[in-house]
C-alpha cells in the first residue's frame, strides 16, 4: 500500500505533504510562466491595478508585496517528508517483513469503549490527601508486577515542555533497531544475525480535558490498516493532579500479542521524550531533534531519515 493512505490521516493536523508536493510541482511552474509571459501581456492592466492601490508602478506593488510573495514561495517549496520514509523503506525491501508481523485490523463496526480517566485506576478523592511522593510510590507499586505496563510520574515542568511540542507536532515517526532472524551464511555455515531498522508511527490524541494518549504502531502496520491499525503500545498521560500536586501520571501499555517487547517500548518512549523536549531543549543535539520534529510537520527540506536515525541512536541528550 502506498504512503498516500498514510498521508490522508495527517489531515488531522491540517497538512497533507503529498498535496503540497503536488501543488509545488504544479504551481511553481505556473508562477514562473506568469512572471515571464503573462506579466508582459497584461502589464497595462497590472499597472492600472497598482495605481488603483496607490502605487506608481508594478515594481512598487511587487516591492510592497515582497514579504507575502516570499512566504507563498516558501509554502509552495515545502517538501514531502514522508517521501523520505518511502525511499528509506524501499531501501529496506525484503527485510521489513522479517521484523513486522501484521496484526488483524480493528473491526470498524466495533463499538469504541470510552477512554479511561485517572479515577478509573485511583480514587482521586483519597489520593489528593497524599503527598506527591506517596502518590508516586502508590502509582509505581500498582503497575510494578506487570511487565507489559510502564509507569512514570512526571513533573509539571517536564510535561509542559513536552506538551507545547505535542500540540504543534501531534504526528511523528521514530526508528527502532530490530534484530532480524538468523540467516545461514553459505561459506562457513555459521548462523548470523543482521540488524534492521523499523519505523514507527507516533500519533497524539487529546481524548479528554485531563487525558492525553500517545498511540504507537509500526509504519508498516499503519500503511496496511490506516485508522484501523492496532497499536502495539498506548501511552496515557493524566493531568488531574497537576494543579494540586505538580505532577502528571503516565501509564504505558504494551499489547501482549504484538511483537514489541518491553525494552523496545522503553526505547521508543525514551526517544519520544528526547524529540519532544522532555530531557531539555538547550543542548546542540536537543535543538537538532526538535528542529527535525518541527521539520517533519512543516515539510522542511531539512527532514531526512538518516538524520532521524542518527539523532535517535545518539547517546547524547
Amino acid at each position: 500500500m502506498s504512503l498516500v493512505r498514510l498521508v490522508v490521516r495527517r489531515g488531522v493536523i491540517g497538512y497533507n505533504p503529498l498535496r503540497v508536493f503536488a501543488q509545488k510541482n504544479l504551481l511553481f511552474h505556473g508562477i514562473r510562466y506568469y512572471a515571464s509571459d503573462v506579466e508582459q501581456k497584461y502589464r497595462d492592466k497590472l499597472l492600472n491595478n497598482a495605481k488603483r492601490l496607490g502605487f506608481q508602478s508594478v515594481e512598487e506593488l511587487k516591492e510592497h508585496l515582497k514579504d507575502t510573495i516570499d512566504e507563498k514561495k516558501r509554502q509552495l517549496n515545502k517538501i514531502d517528508p514522508l517521501k523520505e520514509l518511502e525511499e528509506y523503506e524501499a531501501s529496506q525491501e525484503g527485510t521489513m517483513g522479517k521484523i513486522t508481523k501484521p496484526q488483524p485490523a480493528i473491526d470498524p463496526n466495533l463499538k469504541q469503549a470510552p477512554y479511561k480517566t485517572l479515577d478509573s485506576f485511583l480514587n482521586l478523592n483519597k489520593v489528593k490527601t497524599l503527598s506527591a511522593e506517596e502518590i508516586e510510590f502508590l502509582w509505581r507499586a500498582k503497575w510494578g508486577s506487570n511487565e507489559n505496563v510502564m509507569s512514570a510520574v512526571v513533573s509539571n515542568e517536564i510535561y509542559d515542555r513536552m506538551y507545547k511540542h505535542i500540540r504543534t507536532n501531534p504526528i511523528f515517526v521514530l526508528p527502532l533497531p530490530r534484530q532480524l532472524e538468523p540467516e545461514v551464511e553459505v561459506a562457513n555455515d555459521n548462523s548470523i544475525k543482521k540488524d534492521g531498522m523499523e519505523l514507527h508511527y507516533i500519533q497524539w490524541q487529546f481524548v479528554g480535558p485531563t487525558t492525553v494518549h500517545c498511540i504507537l504502531t509500526s509504519l508498516e502496520e499503519f500503511k496496511l490498516h490506516n485508522q484501523y491499525a492496532r497499536p502495539h503500545t498506548t501511552l496515557e498521560f493524566f493531568t488531574d493532579l497537576s494543579k494540586d500536586k505538580n505532577i502528571v501520571l503516565m501509564k504505558g501499555t504494551i499489547e501482549p500479542n504484538s511483537n514489541i517487547k518491553p525494552h523496545d517500548a522503553q526505547l521508543l518512549l525514551l526517544n519520544i521524550q528526547r524529540f519532544y523536549g522532555a530531557l531539555g531543549e538547550d543542548t546542540d543535539i536537543a535543538k537538532k531533534r526538535i528542529k527535525l520534529l518541527n521539520g517533519f510537520t512543516k515539510g522542511s527540506p531539512d527532514f531526512n531519515v538518516d538524520t532521524l536515525i542518527e539523532l535517535a541512536q545518539s547517546l547524547e541528550n
